[in-house]
């Protein structure tokens, strides 16, 4: 790509209102994703531990019950 073309790309992301908007969205997306990874990674070491129930762990993750189990069903196949 040339400089005059990422240039502009890059001004449309910070000057023009609906780039601004785009860009924005972009980074919650992002964001949430890198929430819903942590938790789920916390979650799995929760798991593996062995002490609390699913139920506890969705409560202390906000993950649902059923993206619980199917994690118990990959932390058992990876111990």
């Amino acid at each position: 790509m040339n400089d005059d073309a990422l240039a502009k790309r890059a001004r449309y992301f910070k000057q023009d209102e609906k780039g601004m908007r785009s860009m924005s969205k972009i980074m919650e997306d992002m964001m949430r994703e890198a929430e819903q990874n942590k938790a789920k990674k916390m979650a799995i070491r929760l798991i593996k531990m062995g002490k609390m129930s699913l139920d506890e762990i969705a409560e202390a993750t906000e993950l649902s019950l059923d993206e619980l189990k199917e994690l118990e069903s990959q932390a058992m196949q990876t111990a």
